[in-house]
């Protein structure tokens, strides 16, 4: 009977962290009307959950509470470990269905950008697979918006000897940071034959639970099929995707 109880009690506690996470305050009595316990119930298990920074009183207020700092530490347990290829997957392959287009997942590592996730729209002419190769953060869609975001040490320590890829690629660090500025902006970027000739691409942020952009989702595809004045129209599509992901890494502020 004591393991019965225990998971009961267990339950319980779940249920008023849940509780709690839904409504942002309550009170004892809120919490035990709730749960369907007694008040005098209610308050022992808030007080235990207190005790371990689960929960926490309002200002003094005795009787309110609010979920407390101990849930953060389980949650940056939790995200340090999620795995992104794995949760974008299934939305990169119908956003590539639908877009009939490559469509890639991007995180920076140090100064280039991997892909850790590509799905192909079923083109007859598709680009090659990029997932664990480096790419350059000056040159890409993905690396533009990882590199918008980034911290300033990391710009300034990737807007010096840029390489030359094609005619198109951009080397001049003044004219990069003004389209970093624009991309962050904007909230998006894009790249026309800067990295292969005759190969466009258009991406945009992947926000975590912190709102912190982790990665990059992109389009790319022959400048025969996505022509640069069209790549603005495919930017609703990409950051409902990436809303999408985000809510996966516990962004709950994504649309």
């Amino acid at each position: 009977m004591a393991e019965v109880g225990g998971v009961q009690s267990v339950d319980r506690a779940a249920a008023a962290l849940e509780f709690l996470a839904a409504q942002k305050v309550a009170g004892v009595s809120e919490v035990a009307a709730a749960l369907g316990v007694h008040i005098s119930t209610a308050s022992r298990m808030l007080a235990a959950l207190a005790g371990r920074g689960l929960v926490e009183s309002i200002g003094g207020v005795r009787g309110r509470y609010r979920l407390g700092p101990g849930i953060l530490r389980l949650a940056a347990t939790m995200t340090g470990t999620l795995d992104l290829p794995e949760r974008s997957a299934d939305v990169c392959a119908e956003l590539a269905e639908r877009l009939g287009e490559t469509v890639n997942v991007a995180v920076r590592n140090g100064l280039v950008a991997i892909n850790v996730q590509q799905h192909d729209g079923g083109a007859v002419l598709t680009a090659n697979s990029w997932v664990g190769r480096p790419t350059p953060l000056h040159a890409t869609s993905s690396g533009k918006v990882l590199l918008a975001h980034a911290p300033e040490d990391v710009r300034a320590r990737s807007l010096v000897d840029l390489t030359t890829y094609t005619a198109a690629t951009i080397t001049d660090p003044a004219a990069l940071r003004a389209q970093l500025t624009e991309t962050e902006r904007a909230g998006f970027a894009v790249t026309v034959g800067e990295l292969e000739d005759g190969l466009n691409a258009l991406a945009v942020p992947i926000r975590d639970h912190r709102g912190v952009v982790v990665a990059a989702l992109s389009v790319s595809g022959p400048a025969a099929r996505m022509p640069a004045d069209g790549l603005p129209q495919l930017v609703d599509a990409l950051a409902t995707a990436a809303a999408a992901i985000g809510r996966r890494l516990g962004n709950v502020e994504t649309v």
